[in-house]
């Protein structure tokens, strides 16, 4: 309140005293008011300085990599799974048809690997590389919403087994 005190007496010089007066115990009352305002362990937290402690973080690298076309791969030891992304899902819309290729069919790098019919499209999902089919997701031919639902989780595509370059997967 020094600096409010100050403006306050410099203002008497131009002000008449009693103004100067009321300006002084307004001030005075307004701390008294907020300070007993103030809770207890709230006055205690501003008069008590205690050092900044932060949540120790560690970071988490995501499994999964993404192709340009919006589909990601997580690898399972050597076997890739496959799927849409949720933007991909999104933009596509309900889907209410998976057309899944056979296990063991073999696929070469951006060939068209399984289409997916929505209300609004049909979506063609590419194969990120040379790969060779394991296994299909066989939930989504009695629901294929499940790609909407859980576009990176149950809504997985296929299990491959990849043979080509995956380094242009971000």
């Amino acid at each position: 309140f020094g600096s409010s005190f100050a403006l306050a007496s410099h203002a008497s010089s131009r002000l008449s005293r009693p103004v100067t007066l009321i300006a002084m115990a307004l001030l005075a009352v307004l701390a008294r008011s907020s300070a007993a305002r103030m809770a207890p362990s709230a006055a205690a937290a501003v008069r008590t300085w205690a050092p900044l402690q932060r949540p120790m973080l560690a970071r988490a690298f995501s499994d999964f990599k993404f192709a340009k076309t919006h589909e990601w791969v997580r690898m399972e030891g050597d076997i890739g799974v496959l799927g849409i992304s949720d933007f991909a899902q999104g933009q596509l819309g309900e889907v209410v048809y998976c057309d899944l290729p056979d296990e063991g069919a073999q696929f070469k790098g951006q060939e068209t690997l399984c289409t997916l019919e929505s209300v609004k499209a049909v979506g063609e999902v590419y194969a990120p590389a040379d790969c060779e089919v394991v296994e299909v997701n066989a939930t989504l031919s009695d629901e294929p919403a499940t790609v909407n639902s859980g576009p990176e989780s149950d809504g997985w595509l296929v299990k491959v087994k990849f043979s080509g370059d995956l380094s242009s997967l971000m």
